[in-house]
């Protein structure tokens, strides 16, 4: 009686506007916060599988996001391989590729929270990489290059 008094229409009508609205703007599964994905065996250790699938990520994501952010690799390349390696270990073990030169208190709660994450809020917001992976040219440790191969992080991490 109140909806009519009103010119409300029916529940239903605005589910389905909803639900029309939500198809558009998130495509693929609902993505929620903080839901991180656990590759580790039940004896603590890494999936050698899923480990060169997230190194071979981690190694592309690094090359793309230096020629975005405009900035370089480390003049010495075992710093950007053992970095890179790292956030490959997170990537599995932890569903995130958190900062593997940072010490955590607990490091799935810092995964979950993101500010560590690769990129970490301080390389996004001021070109800040802790780590040394993401270098400006102001920097003193800062190379010429702006590519690394697979090849190469594993080579120089093995």
């Amino acid at each position: 009686v109140f909806r009519r008094s009103l010119n409300m229409p029916p529940p239903r009508s605005i589910f389905l506007i909803v639900a029309t609205v939500g198809a558009f703007t998130s495509p693929g599964p609902p993505r929620t916060r903080g839901v991180h994905r656990f590759v580790t065996r039940p004896d603590g250790e890494m999936d050698p599988a899923e480990f060169e699938k997230a190194l071979v990520a981690m190694t592309a994501f690094s090359n793309r996001y230096v020629k975005l952010t405009d900035t370089k690799y480390c003049e010495e390349p075992s710093v950007t391989s053992v970095v890179i390696r790292g956030l490959a270990e997170h990537k599995v073990t932890l569903g995130a590729p958190l900062c593997p030169c940072r010490f955590y208190e607990d490091k799935h709660e810092e995964a979950r929270d993101g500010y560590w994450n690769c990129p970490c809020v301080p390389m996004r917001e001021r070109k800040e990489c802790h780590c040394m992976l993401f270098l400006t040219d102001d920097n003193d440790f800062v190379g010429e290059s702006t590519d690394i191969t697979i090849e190469e992080v594993k080579a120089l991490t093995a």
